[in-house]
């Protein structure tokens, strides 16, 4: 059995709550990445707020290093967590390390607190870049799944940019506390959502399931009855649904494999575009680059930036589709990647430079707003849509291993790449990533906007209509017999 077309969809005003009210912790994300550019800066100098000396190059480069490191270590146990306590369970457990890290900072009168500290916080966002985007797509309708899921990276944009303000507006005391705010609102907002269907269906919970399902789909009880209906069948199809998963299950069938590597190259294509070194050295690459701006006030124009471009991925990405928004996102960043490596050359070399001063803050602030278009928000999305429920949270938890590795290697070897071969050499590198993950886009995705979860794994799985093209024409066919059912 399977849920085809756009149906009637009651809900998605409850399901839009459910997902503002899970991407708080998101926001707690974004407020800890925002606190490294105006705090770090801090920590160098001879005010240093921690500790009676300023620390060193590579004192600061662990203290950014060690959030990838945090990740790695939970990450191994996102799967187990997600599918022995459930979705919701899991992200309260994610907003534990959250905690744990303000409260180090606060409290820290030391450098290993900071490093402790920042290492709790690569655990809490490896556990909620996992598992928010994996709840939303399970209670969410077809038509807004893309919509939602855009959410996550709009609170963490919003984050960013109130973690560069809190740090050029307080003292690093307060900073912390405020940031201690945040995962302790969340916990008491979340406690009240719901659990995923999905799950529950999957762990024989029928009753929670259906309680679940007449909340999120605000009572309608045909839609509820359907849904459940369509559930249960898609359990007894998973050949894993009832039992542990393992490497070998990413390898079981053709359609699981193509999401693997899917989900693998665009979650480690959104590291290698430099998402970690934009967002930790803003204010070192403005400043390197004689901006007329102060690096703090141009920071946040950047993170604002970002806000933009998540406000403009919500708005069209159930519209334009995944596959579009990557290439315009990936061929963005490319140029402005170029453009800032031109004006860097320029200055290496003795070139007057300073009445174009501006070139780096709109490069960058381009760069925010294309980046957060496509490729800040559509690979989550699109890796929670390639594997059926029984394997998504095992396969993107691997998947999330090496995009953590990735981004360890960027943010702990960007600063010693900057000295062996120039900053503008290395922005021609992360150009290169950009236009890779263009042509992995082109060759390997499918469209996925406005299509039910089976119908993107038949077309993975199906080895005579897997081109892109034959996808595209199947939602379509699937619209328009719904629509004519509907009449």
């Amino acid at each position: 059995m399977k849920k085809t077309g756009c149906q009637h969809e009651p809900g998605k005003l409850y399901q839009l709550i459910a997902a503002v009210i899970v991407n708080v912790i998101s926001l707690s994300s974004g407020i800890a990445l925002g606190w490294a550019s105006p705090v770090l800066p801090q920590l160098q100098s001879p005010e240093t707020p921690i500790g009676s000396a300023p620390m060193s190059t590579e004192h600061i480069s662990w203290l950014n290093g060690v959030l990838p490191l945090g990740a790695l270590t939970i990450l191994p146990f996102c799967s187990t967590l997600t599918e022995r306590f459930g979705r919701k369970l899991a992200i309260l457990l994610g907003a534990i390390p959250a905690i744990i890290c303000w409260l180090l900072k606060a409290c820290a009168t030391s450098y290993i607190y900071l490093l402790l500290a920042r290492y709790a916080a690569g655990m809490s966002m490896a556990m909620l870049m996992l598992m928010v985007p994996l709840y939303i797509a399970e209670i969410s309708a077809d038509s807004i799944r893309g919509q939602l899921g855009c959410i996550l990276v709009f609170a963490v944009k919003i984050g960013i940019v109130i973690g560069y303000s809190l740090g050029a507006a307080l003292s690093y005391q307060l900073f912390a506390i405020c940031g201690l705010m945040v995962p302790i609102v969340f916990i008491g907002m979340f406690v009240f959502m719901p659990e995923t269907p999905t799950y529950l269906v999957r762990k024989g919970l029928i009753d929670r399931a259906t309680r679940s399902l007449m909340w999120l789909r605000n009572n309608d009880t045909s839609t509820v009855e359907r849904e459940l209906l369509h559930l249960q069948a898609l359990v007894k199809e998973c050949p894993s649904s009832k039992k542990s998963v393992g490497f070998r299950d990413l390898f079981r069938d053709r359609g699981t494999t193509r999401g693997f590597i899917i989900s693998l190259g665009l979650l480690c294509g959104q590291q290698t575009c430099g998402i970690f070194v934009v967002s930790q050295y803003a204010a070192y690459i403005l400043q390197q680059a004689e901006s007329s701006l102060k690096p703090n006030t141009a920071a946040i124009i950047i993170g604002i930036g970002q806000i933009v471009g998540s406000c403009l991925s919500t708005m069209t990405m159930e519209r334009a589709g995944r596959r579009s928004l990557i290439f315009i996102s990936c061929a963005g960043m490319a140029t402005c990647y170029c453009t800032i490596s031109g004006f860097l050359f320029f200055k290496e070399y003795d070139f007057s430079v300073s009445s174009f001063g501006w070139i780096p803050v709109v490069a960058l602030s381009c760069w925010a707003i294309l980046y957060c278009v496509g490729m800040s928000p559509a690979p989550l999305v699109v890796a929670s849509e390639v594997f059926s429920p029984d394997i998504s949270s095992f396969a993107n938890s691997v998947s999330m291993v090496f995009m953590w590795i990735c981004g360890f290697l960027i943010m702990k070897y960007f600063p010693i790449m900057k000295e062996l071969v120039g900053l503008h050499v290395c922005f021609i590198l992360l150009a290169s990533f950009c236009m890779a993950t263009f042509a992995f886009t082109y060759f390997l995705i499918p469209e996925t906007k406005g299509r039910n979860i089976e119908s993107i794994i038949d077309e993975l799985n199906d080895c005579s209509r897997g081109s892109k093209q034959n996808g595209r024409h199947e939602a379509a066919e699937m619209i328009t017999i719904d629509k004519k059912i509907t009449v």
